[in-house]
């Protein structure tokens, strides 16, 4: 008898089971909202995001698409709170069902908060927000680098201001300000700027967009826009949003605007302001000098100085005195010295004199040179002699003398040791009177061709 009862249920496949499941399933739960906080986050290559959503008692596993994905208003993280909307499904080869997300937002403005308040006490701690960081906002810079939409209001108002107060060069680095793209998307237009070089690299930067809520503002809440804002050469200007908006990037930027208009406004001066300023300065300083041209003229004057020819008149009349006396003054220089050369008395009996007195000066150095000279020569022969016997005490040649022996290798090296004679084939021996070659006891006789033998040098010790 068999152990089973014969029924008229059909049977079903494994595969047909699943398949049965996963209609019922995505049938009955087609639309669903689910609360929950995320776990485990993965975002794949492919731009695909994997998480948990969990409570204190369940999991979910949940599927968001990249195109979902890039349209998420901020970056999702463990531990954020949020509220997903999709649609149940099943993966069979795993039995599991799973949430495939199409949209996902934070549980409310408080989870996003939270989370801010902790990236800013993390970012602050390590120094970011340190005011000592803070680089000034040049005065009259000659090109502006605008980070933002270039599509918004923003980029029309900053331009336009601009070219009211100071027109200069102003270069767009096009981003999206808001979504999943926005954080990289600002973050390459900060170092993008601060990598070029040459007469087109900005002096300022503005990092601008409209007002918004916390989530549409997210970007700029993102870590790596912050810390692309605090490595940057340039200084910065951020303009995110309106006066009561508050973002990361306002911390750590040089500079925070309330709007983009005012930063536009920070970044360049007012041109008309500035003619009016340097007019002013010119007849200011047009009249400083005319009145202190007038007070030194005042104060020459009240010296009571004497006219210039009076001045020159004592001078004149010294060198009128002077241009007299000259010729006379000339004639006694010129009688003087003739007067002097005539007492010389120069004759040739006088100059052969003097050549005979010094020839007899030479004669008299010469005779005394040559004892000298042959004095010095017997000291300097005696010092060598002296150093020759030393140099002939101290050589080894002097020590082999009194019976001792020196011993190289066929290369020339001494050999210090009988170790290491012994592991030679054959060395040579130094004596006073000759070298000879040598060959260790017990050694076998090497036949290297004998060299040619000294005269007076013996045969082989053994």
């Amino acid at each position: 008898m068999s152990d089973s009862s014969p029924t008229n249920q059909a049977e079903l496949t494994v595969s047909e089971l699943a398949a049965s499941l996963k209609r019922t399933i995505e049938t009955n739960y087609d639309h669903v909202v689910v609360r929950g906080e995320l776990g485990r986050v993965t975002l794949a290559k492919s731009g695909h995001m994997y998480a948990d959503l969990k409570d204190d008692k369940a999991v979910l596993n949940t599927i968001m698409w990249r195109g979902q994905v890039e349209r998420l208003p901020f970056r999702p993280e463990e531990g954020l709170e949020v509220i997903a909307t999709g649609r149940l499904s099943t993966y069979e080869g795993r039995s599991a069902y799973q949430l495939i997300a199409s949209s996902m937002r934070p549980a409310g403005a408080g989870a996003l908060m939270q989370l801010l308040e902790e990236r800013k006490k993390k970012l602050a701690a390590e120094g970011l927000f340190d005011p000592k960081h803070k680089k000034p906002i040049p005065y009259m810079p000659r090109v502006i680098g605008v980070v933002t939409s270039p599509t918004g209001a923003v980029i029309r108002d900053i331009l336009h201001r601009i070219r009211e107060r100071f027109p200069v060069r102003v270069i767009v680095w096009p981003a999206l300000v808001q979504g999943e793209q926005a954080a990289a998307q600002v973050t390459a237009g900060i170092r993008g700027f601060n990598a070029m070089t040459g007469a087109d690299r900005p002096d300022v930067l503005i990092v601008a967009r409209g007002g918004g809520s916390i989530e549409d503002l997210w970007p700029f809440n993102e870590e790596i826009v912050v810390r692309a804002a605090f490595d940057s050469e340039i200084p910065l200007i951020s303009a995110v949003g309106h006066e009561t908006d508050t973002t990361l990037i306002d911390y750590v930027s040089d500079r925070r605007a309330p709007t983009p208009t005012g930063a536009a406004e920070m970044a360049v001066p007012v041109r008309m302001e500035l003619l009016l300023s340097t007019g002013e300065s010119g007849e200011r300083l047009k009249r400083a000098l005319t009145r202190a041209l007038a007070r030194s003229r005042d104060k020459l004057a009240a010296a009571r100085l004497p006219r210039p020819e009076m001045l020159l008149q004592p001078v004149r009349q010294r060198l009128d005195f002077a241009s007299a006396n000259l010729p006379k003054a000339a004639l006694a220089l010129t009688q003087k010295a003739r007067l002097k050369l005539s007492r010389l008395q120069l004759s040739p009996a006088m100059l052969k004199s003097e050549i005979r007195q010094g020839r007899q000066r030479l004669r008299d150095v010469a005779v005394r040179a040559r004892p000298a000279l042959m004095r010095l020569l017997e000291k300097r022969n005696a010092a060598l002699n002296t150093e020759a016997k030393m140099l002939e005490t101290l050589s080894y040649q002097a020590t082999l003398k009194r019976g001792y022996t020196i011993v190289r290798d066929t290369e020339g090296r001494l050999i210090r040791s009988a170790d290491i004679a012994s592991g030679t084939d054959q060395f040579k021996v130094s004596f006073a009177d000759g070298d000879i070659t040598a060959q260790p006891l017990g050694a076998e006789p090497s036949k290297p061709k004998p060299p040619p033998r000294k005269p007076g040098q013996q045969g082989s010790l053994f």
